[in-house]
């Protein structure tokens, strides 16, 4: 008896297994491709690297050198320092113009906008994101560069010049320029982040703060951005990375020097430009196109850095909130 009663349990056991389905199956390997990608990646741009690390070295780092045809035909004279100097500045350039502007159309979106105003604007802030990148860089060479040239740059340094940063040639094709198109073109993430964030602030956060005497102005200031600051953070971070890849409208307006200056009116280089330039030139020179992969490397790990950085402030800001 007991060993037919245990057969028709074993027989259910097995029966009430739950099978994958074709979904579950699909949904795992679709989780599992992500970080594979992401190791093949890392190990294409790394294993294509090595030649350069072989012949530079740490000092590739940290010199602006850069001659990949040498005129008395010795090895090229490569460094990576003017297009990391050149991604940097042009990257915080654009968060210092970006940032403000998202955050006051998410909240003018979120908050203040009447209903006929806020679906045509939202309209056209998501119409900004799907514009590809070569359309703003030819926007950005025929009319923000020569708006820059003539009531920017010249006023800044008329006004300013003494400032190192706003001194030298004022033609419009510089770091400025290009921070400034880079800010025109992450504001869409940024703001649709920013929105998404302040419109899940619980109701309840702003009917107290209303209840207790508080106008809008404050009600906004005192319920609504405390509680979404770690989205907005979130929101930043995704613009950041956005802005530091960008290659083709930043290639147009920065003019493609190898150069590091504090001047912001003054041509540079950032490191998706110089891979975007000179791809098509390193036909049998092996150093010179290690030395583009390491400077991909370069530029996965500073977009890797900043996004750590984004995400160790979200998490100490999360901490906060809750405490």
């Amino acid at each position: 008896m007991q060993t037919q009663q245990a057969q028709p349990s074993a027989q259910k056991k097995r029966q009430g297994a739950p099978r994958a389905s074709p979904l579950h199956v699909a949904l795992g390997a679709a989780a599992v491709a992500i970080p594979v990608i992401t190791v093949l990646l890392i190990y294409e741009i790394g294993n294509g690297s090595i030649p350069s690390i072989q012949a530079y070295g740490l000092n590739f780092l940290f010199t602006s050198d850069w001659n990949p045809f040498p005129a008395n035909g010795g090895p090229p004279i490569l460094g990576a320092l003017a297009p990391m100097y050149g991604t940097v500045v042009t990257t915080l350039l654009a968060l210092i113009f970006a940032v403000p502007i998202s955050l006051g159309v998410a909240l003018f979106q979120a908050e203040l906008a009447p209903r006929t105003v806020r679906a045509p604007s939202l309209f056209l802030v998501e119409m900004l994101a799907a514009v590809p990148s070569v359309v703003y860089g030819l926007w950005g060479l025929f009319v923000l560069v020569p708006f820059m040239r003539v009531y920017v740059d010249a006023q800044l340094g008329s006004k300013l010049g003494f400032l190192p940063i706003f001194a030298g040639q004022t033609d419009g094709i510089g770091m400025l320029t290009a921070g400034m198109i880079l800010a025109i073109m992450i504001i869409p993430y940024a703001s649709s982040v920013m929105r998404e964030v302040i419109t899940a602030v619980p109701t309840s956060q702003r009917e107290a703060c209303i209840a207790l005497g508080a106008t809008k102005w404050e009600t906004i200031k005192t319920a609504v951005l405390p509680f979404a600051k770690t989205g907005l953070i979130a929101g930043i971070v995704l613009a950041m990375g956005r802005a530091i890849g960008e290659t083709m409208a930043v290639t147009m307006v920065i003019g493609n020097v190898a150069r590091i200056s504090p001047s912001l009116f003054l041509p540079a280089e950032t490191i998706p430009s110089v891979i975007a330039n000179e791809f098509t030139e390193v036909a049998g020179n092996g150093v010179y196109l290690s030395a583009l992969f390491e400077l991909g490397l370069i530029l996965f790990g500073m977009s890797f850095l900043m996004n750590l950085a984004g995400r160790v402030i979200i998490n100490r800001l999360g901490f906060k909130t809750k405490q």
